[in-house]
């Protein structure tokens, strides 16, 4: 068996993944609150016709032996939780997470979701929720007669009405032991896996957590200039891999011809 034919078709395989996700990065270099995707590779189980180590007789050690090795393939997409710049919006309800954590929301069925997306609205009932009208977790309400907002870094959410201000309620954040084990949904949600480990919840600034940026938003973490190289490193190898296949493919046409 011609090994170079699936190490190469191996290749070539994994390098259209690996373009997959740098056109996923590319795609979401304007969405709030996306964090980018790092693939990972690891080289197939190698053939060992002869192994290191065995014996030739009168006590003698063979020192290394033959691995013929099969191709890569791809192991992981990890996500990378680095902050995205800030961007200021001056909306009141437009919040970021500078640091670590998640903002939690209830999903439809009544399921727990986190995002980093903090582009909030005011629902019909003046409940807080995100842009697919999921509320938050912390289930505030905003009265049509308040005048104002007010969200400090640590999470305490003010109003300002005609009676004057008053404290209406806090905003937490949730984190997890690893959040690259979190499974990605779309709509800038994850929820939670046995990988990720259980939610921690906490209040903005303390322990180690974020703290919040009212009238700011999060912004993807992707580089462009990073993934346009990334995309380029990718097209080479897999340009590389294709000429290894076309490489065995004219050895084994001139080996059928050797009877000519």
């Amino acid at each position: 068996m011609n090994l170079s034919l699936y190490s190469g078709a191996t290749g070539m395989q994994a390098q259209q993944l690996n373009l997959n996700v740098i056109s996923n990065n590319i795609a979401n270099v304007n969405t709030t609150g996306y964090k980018k995707n790092k693939i990972e590779f690891q080289d197939l189980l190698y053939q060992n016709p002869r192994q290191s180590g065995g014996q030739t007789g009168a006590g003698n050690v063979i020192p290394t032996g033959v691995e013929m090795g099969n191709g890569t393939k791809v192991v992981s997409t990890a996500k990378i939780f680095t902050q995205g710049q800030l961007t200021q919006t001056n909306e009141k309800m437009d919040i970021a997470i500078d640091g670590g954590g998640f903002f939690q929301v209830e999903r439809s069925d009544g399921t727990e979701a986190y995002t980093r997306d903090g582009a909030f609205k005011v629902g019909p009932d003046g409940q807080l929720t995100t842009s697919d009208a999921l509320p938050l977790a912390a289930g505030l309400q905003i009265d049509p007669e308040v005048t104002n907002v007010f969200i400090a870094t640590t999470g305490e959410v003010s109003i300002e009405t005609a009676a004057g201000t008053q404290i209406i309620g806090q905003l937490e954040l949730v984190r997890f032991a690893n959040p690259s084990g979190l499974k990605s949904l779309g709509g800038n949600l994850y929820i939670q896996t046995e990988a990720s480990g259980a939610p921690e919840i906490g209040a903005p600034g303390e322990n180690g957590f974020g703290v919040l940026q009212q009238g700011y938003l999060e912004m993807s973490n992707v580089n462009v200039v990073e993934e346009m190289v990334n995309m380029i490193i990718a097209q080479r190898a897999y340009e590389v891999n294709s000429k290894s296949i076309q490489t065995s493919d004219d050895m084994l046409s001139r080996v059928n011809q050797l009877k000519r």
